[in-house]
């Protein structure tokens, strides 16, 4: 008896169950002669975005990245450093949709890039502002310093190999009083700019330097020795290390790099830093690109401690 209870129970439940998935293909089963029901939109594809360049921009490009992927998750921004020769190699080459660099293409780059890509012209954009400064360590008793004395320091045939040679009689640490000259390597435009700029473009720097692959690097090495002096990213500051002001000549005003200063030109070792594509950038890119002059990705620009661009 109790064996036949339990099978009829077990037949009712396969009924009900039988029943329950038919209404439910019934309710899913379009009407006669409506549509069916469209498909799932697809997921977007989503883009990666190759970013090589300027290790003084790196940190300011990793930031800007981090802060995109939340605007737009399907557009990847990749970020390497390595230098602006790096980034403008990359570009000529065809391994960066975007390329940063701290100094502008040089004419034969542009011929290059060109060429690599069909007679298109690489396009520049300007995405912000950079006071170069000039590191010291924080015992060192200088306030200051002229364009001619960091000229005169670095430059090949320069004079100055004493910090006593620029009024420094002694600095804590430091055992025999020779300026110890810290820079970068020639793939820099950081290095381009400051020959440029300071050391003369005609003209080479001094041979024993130590020559640093980064920003940070130079910053670091200054900080830990006393009587070292370099220059590098105004963001790459730090409470280890002293920045100098600097006067265009001997007698004129000492001024420091600040936002006010560089947009102004008052500060002299002042530079914008760019952001090159071969030929016109892809929506993707574009897009970003544009999101990097907002006041979103000029916010980024500041809090990186570079200068953002002028509002017009």
């Amino acid at each position: 008896m109790r064996t036949k209870l339990i099978s009829t129970l077990l037949i009712g439940i396969a009924s009900i169950g039988i029943a329950f998935v038919s209404c439910k293909k019934k309710e899913e089963a379009p009407a006669p002669g409506s549509a069916a029901p469209p498909p799932p939109p697809a997921a977007a594809k989503k883009e990666t975005v190759q970013n090589i360049g300027s290790d003084t921009m790196v940190n300011l490009a990793q930031a800007w990245a981090e802060e995109y992927a939340k605007i737009d998750p399907n557009v990847s921004v990749e970020v390497s450093g390595g230098g602006s020769g790096v980034g403008i190699a990359a570009l000529i080459n065809g391994t960066a949709d975007v390329a940063n660099a701290s100094r502008k293409l040089e004419p034969e780059e542009v011929e290059k890039a060109k060429a690599a890509h069909g007679g298109k012209e690489p396009q520049e954009f300007m995405v912000g502002y950079d006071g170069l400064a000039i590191y010291v360590h924080k015992a060192n008793p200088l306030e200051e310093i002229t364009m001619e004395d960091l000229g005169e320091i670095y430059r090949e045939g320069g004079k100055t190999e004493k910090w006593a040679q620029v009024g420094v009689k002694s600095i804590p640490g430091a055992k025999d009083g020779n300026i110890i000259r810290v820079s970068r390597q020639n793939n820099s435009g950081t290095y381009h700019y400051f020959r440029e700029t300071v050391v003369g473009k005609k003209s080479d720097f001094k041979s024993g330097s130590m020559d640093m692959n980064g920003s940070k690097e130079v910053v670091e090495l200054v900080a830990k020795t006393p009587g070292a002096i370099g220059y590098a990213g105004l963001g790459y500051a730090t409470g280890e290390v002293k920045i100098l002001k600097v006067s265009k000549k001997k007698g004129e005003p000492a001024i420091k790099p600040a936002n006010a200063t560089v947009l102004d030109k008052t500060y002299p070792i002042s530079r914008p830093m760019f952001m090159y594509t071969p030929g016109e950038p892809s929506p993707g890119v574009k897009k970003y690109l544009e999101w990097i002059m907002t006041d979103a990705g000029q916010k980024i620009v500041e809090q990186s401690g570079y200068v953002p661009l002028a509002k017009k």
